[in-house]
């Protein structure tokens, strides 16, 4: 990159008049935003960004299963376009930030090329993936697993929520029902900034996190069976009780995770309990196992200890338990370019960065499985995210949409003036 180019930054109030923008689609009495995917909420925030990337000249197509990109031509047309974006589906209570600072920092870095003139020689597009978070139509991912091949366009587009209605025709219902083909489109590489939604980049002084990959994940679903009975006449020790079985398993996947270290990482988040009354012995539970881990090998063993410990609980306290796999996604590392890229541009900048390993997926985990890929996080206020108080500051921000910039610009080409 040229000296007039390596101190470019982005127009950081312009980003955070967008972000505060969108956020009033669906925002929320506690100061968040519930904009969940396929609503007419959805709706309205894919209106708005259209209307915003058409204002900047971008030519604006959406695939079949809504997924939203906009184009910036390149000299060279040929060449596969450099990517950016993330989603603006929100949780039910979620925050201004998560997915929707992806979206529109890329945004803002076509508008800041276009107000300074540059040309680049691949085209870029910036793009709103559909239903990344997955809280109204699992599976999460949604847009970008059907664009990469992992999830058929068919089935996809015929699951429903607890309302028995379809993305397919919500789709339609919102017109977003696209008819660009949503596979088999050429990738020059990809880029995401994202807010941390952990405390690692806050508590070390970091404006700029390298993301290097994204931790393994393994899902279980448990259930243990024993025998309901009455609270009072059965005595302690002939009980066959499921939920102190869960009770105890939940302490073994925390201690298995901490035992492993590292980024290790062990969850229960789900539990159903039957009959779920106050004076009978629980007889059944289900819950969800969510274990993760940065080291394949690492992740294995914390599988093999937490399955090794339910075992012995079942025989300990006389249930039975039934452990079935549910989802297992290997470590991914981001391509070493894009991520060097990225350092460069923190460096050039003269911003504070460290690498850092993902503890989330995000939309470029799925891209980076078929081409090259790259993350950029800042920091969050308090690591908290999915959550109506999750926030981030305005220059944090500007500084990563910069970063995406440079690494953008880096990776497509600039023509030479």
């Amino acid at each position: 990159m040229s000296h007039a180019l390596s101190n470019l930054s982005v127009d950081g109030g312009r980003l955070w008049r967008s972000l505060m923008d969108l956020a009033e689609i669906g925002a929320t009495p506690k100061g968040g935003v519930a904009r969940l995917a396929l609503t007419e909420l959805d709706g309205e925030g894919r209106r708005l960004f259209v209307r915003w990337c058409e204002a900047a000249g971008l030519e604006v197509e959406i695939d079949e299963i809504g997924n939203i990109f906009a184009r910036r031509a390149g000299k060279n047309p040929s060449l596969p376009p450099v990517m950016m974006g993330s989603h603006i589906d929100t949780q039910p209570t979620g925050g201004k930030f998560d997915g929707c600072f992806g979206v529109m920092a890329g945004l803002e870095v076509m508008r800041t090329l276009n107000d300074l003139g540059i040309e680049t020689e691949a085209p870029l597009e910036v793009i709103a993936w559909t239903n990344e978070e997955g809280s109204r139509f699992p599976p999460c991912m949604m847009g970008s697993g059907v664009f990469i091949g992992k999830l058929g366009l068919a089935e996809t587009l015929a699951k429903t929520d607890e309302h028995g209605l379809s993305v397919g025709a919500e789709l339609a219902r919102i017109g977003f029902a696209g008819t660009r083909k949503a596979t088999g489109h050429p990738v020059g590489a990809y880029f995401e900034t994202h807010i941390e939604q952990g405390p690692v980049l806050e508590d070390e002084g970091k404006t700029i996190g390298v993301v290097i990959g994204t931790l393994g994940q393994k899902w279980f679903d448990l259930t243990l069976t024993g025998v309901e009975a009455h609270a009072g006449p059965t005595p302690m020790r002939r009980r066959k009780d499921a939920l102190l079985a869960a009770a105890r398993v939940v302490e073994a996947v925390n201690a298995a995770a901490l035992a492993s270290g590292g980024h290790a990482c062990g969850t229960v988040g789900y539990m159903r309990i039957h009959p779920n009354s106050r004076n009978v012995i629980p007889g059944r539970v289900e819950m969800g196992l969510d274990l993760r881990h940065w080291e394949a090998e690492n992740l294995d063993a914390l599988a093999a200890a937490v399955t090794a410990r339910v075992a012995e609980i079942a025989e300990r306290t006389g249930v039975t338990a039934e452990l079935t796999p549910t989802a297992d996604f290997p470590p991914l590392s981001f391509d070493p370019e894009c991520v060097a890229f990225v350092r460069a541009a923190a460096e050039r900048l003269g911003l504070p960065h460290r690498d850092i390993v993902s503890g989330a997926g995000h939309d470029a985990t799925f891209i980076a499985e078929v081409a090259p890929a790259g993350m950029i996080f800042v920091p969050c206020e308090n690591g908290i995210s999915h959550n109506e108080a999750e926030n981030a500051e305005p220059e944090h921000l500007a500084a990563g949409a910069s970063i995406l910039m440079h690494a953008v610009l880096a990776r497509a080409g600039v023509v030479a003036a």
